[in-house]
């Protein structure tokens, strides 16, 4: 799926860690570490070869994050090409509920994108005021439509981290071209934490398997790097 014809819609790549069952988080108000020091550095790297990191609104909600590239030097690297220290920080709304004194909004100085559906851009607008753009991503928010948006941007590579809902709707509109899934060695065992994905029909299943690209041991977490489409390079690596 893409956007007009000639507007390349962003590569996208998937990120997320996991139990062994298969759970994002635990049911209790404290943050679950699922990934360890070596493994945060990876994904601080991926971070630093992104245009642009997206989370939900929910995430921005719940775990309240910077997301921008923690390395100096990294963050010197980007700089030194030109670009941004970090990324641009992409979230998307549905109600426009997000809190402007969250540190997405208040920490950093990249540019912010919030995808709103159409119901709730004046909502989000007047929360926000100019702490970031907010674009009409129709109703509820299309993310055909935002990719579209994003590359019209100029942003080449989209890193995605969540939560589950979003990667389960990036996976299920067959709109993800890689996946980074960290599995940590313990059971969560609590039907009432979220898990990767939840239902849904998606482009993956017994008679088309995604493709095994890597798979690394990373002290006590293991990496498996999936390729979902044909623009997956196996050689580059995580």
């Amino acid at each position: 799926m893409t956007g007009p014809p000639g507007v390349a819609r962003p590569y996208v790549l998937l990120s997320c860690a996991t139990s062994i069952d298969g759970y994002i988080d635990d049911a209790t108000d404290e943050r679950l570490l699922l990934s360890n020091d070596a493994d945060l550095d990876r994904v601080d790297e991926v971070r630093a070869g992104c245009d642009a990191i997206l989370v939900g609104a929910g995430t921005v909600r719940r775990d309240d994050p910077r997301l921008l590239v923690r390395c100096e030097r990294r963050r010197a690297e980007r700089v030194a090409r030109g670009l941004p220290a970090s990324p641009t920080r992409v979230t998307m709304t549905g109600c426009g509920d997000l809190d402007p004194e969250a540190r997405l909004f208040t920490v950093g100085d990249t540019d912010r994108i919030v995808y709103s559906a159409s119901g709730a851009v004046e909502k989000t607008r007047h929360r926000l005021g100019e702490l970031a753009t907010v674009v009409d991503a129709g109703d509820p928010v299309d993310l055909a439509r935002m990719l579209t948006d994003l590359a019209e941007r100029g942003v080449g590579r989209l890193l995605v981290e969540g939560g589950a809902g979003v990667h389960g709707q990036f996976l299920a509109a067959g709109l993800a071209d890689e996946l980074h899934l960290v599995v940590a060695p313990f059971f969560v065992g609590d039907r009432r934490a979220p898990r990767f994905v939840g239902e849904g029909h998606f482009p993956w299943h017994p008679g088309r398997r995604a493709q095994v690209v890597e798979a690394r041991q990373i002290g006590d977490v293991v990496l498996t790097r999936y390729a979902l489409s044909e623009r997956c390079d196996p050689a580059q690596g995580a």
